[in-house]
């Protein structure tokens, strides 16, 4: 077979330049010979020094569990499109039908994504004070705790005691990037820390409050995970926080009730702050009911709000959406 022979120090500059031709022959490995990498051609290039070489051909991977799981014909339409990843766990949520064969359905998960080490089952909805759920084990190890990657810091977790959704990744990043150096923030609710921790790269401090115990545990630990200082955990009820510092910038990320605590978020923030507002709202209605609670706690506060921008930021049940208001409070 046709192949390219580079030195090793060149191979990934080669590799990106055959990409970019569209020469690149796919489903076979690279060669290493000596100090040399060898990349097979399905034509012809110049400007590479060209060889005769045998190469190992590739199993094709499925890309979905959907083509390796095996259940009866009457329930695959059932077979969830998309599950969550949180480190090497993933946690799938399986209609009644299919819990009968949710094992099949764990291995089928593990045999494609190699990297995910553990499968639960969602088992009851977000609840409670700690707004956590009940898992259902499927497949592989049976362990809950794990290490999570997102927006270049890393978040330990036990996602059986804490609330953590992967899928807030890029809004999270959204905020990082209105986020000014120097910023004092308030993360009302701060969990694990996945706002508090990035938002530490460029605040000068950031207030981060949770009442579940084992948030603030994880998030104590992520602290020093992350090598940053300027994050101050704090375990209690946030209305006992509110008022007693000023925040440029707060973070409500507690979509269910965030409507209860405006009143807390708007005596913490200075005047010209921002606070970041989270909720739910039907499709075709997503905001209005939430403009209405924002002014009229504001009128009550004798406080005046300049709505910044509003977005939905993902699904959340049929024709329900996990919605996001920005607002400037002006004192």
């Amino acid at each position: 077979m046709l192949a390219v022979k580079v030195p090793k120090q060149e191979a990934e500059k080669a590799r990106r330049k055959l990409i970019e031709l569209g020469v690149l022959a796919k489903g076979y490995a690279i060669r290493r010979e000596g100090e040399f990498i060898l990349f097979p051609l399905i034509e012809p290039v110049e400007g590479f020094e060209l060889v005769e070489a045998d190469f190992e051909r590739l199993e094709k991977r499925p890309h979905s569990y959907r083509e390796v799981v095996e259940v009866p014909d009457e329930v695959r339409p059932l077979l969830p499109s998309s599950f969550d990843i949180i480190g090497d766990i993933a946690i799938i949520e399986l209609p009644k039908e299919l819990m009968p064969y949710g094992k099949a359905i764990g291995e089928a998960i593990l045999r494609v994504h190699r990297h995910i080490k553990a499968v639960f089952a969602k088992g009851s909805k977000v609840s409670g004070e700690y707004r956590v759920r009940e898992l259902i084990h499927l497949a592989g190890e049976r362990r809950t705790e794990t290490l999570h990657r997102e927006n270049g810091i890393r978040l330990k977790l036990d996602v059986a005691r804490v609330y953590f959704s992967p899928r807030l990744a890029t809004e999270r990043m959204r905020i990082f990037e209105k986020t000014r150096p120097g910023e004092v923030v308030f993360d009302m609710f701060a969990g694990v820390g996945p706002y508090a921790v990035l938002l530490a790269k460029k605040a000068k401090l950031v207030f981060a409050v949770d009442l579940n115990p084992w948030a603030v545990r994880y998030l104590e630990e992520n602290i020093g995970l992350n090598k940053v200082d300027n994050v101050v955990p704090v375990l209690g009820d946030v209305r006992k926080v509110a008022g007693q510092l000023k925040a440029d910038r707060v973070i409500m990320n507690l979509p269910k009730f965030a409507d209860r605590f405006l009143r807390e978020a708007m005596l913490s923030v200075r005047d010209g702050g921002v606070v970041h507002y989270y909720g739910f709202g039907p499709d075709g209605d997503l905001f209005s009911e939430h403009e209405a609670k924002i002014k009229t706690v504001a009128r009550e506060l004798g406080l005046g709000v300049e709505f910044l921008g509003e977005r939905k930021v993902r699904p959340y049940a049929p024709r329900q959406f996990n919605i996001a208001i920005d607002f400037q409070v002006l004192k």
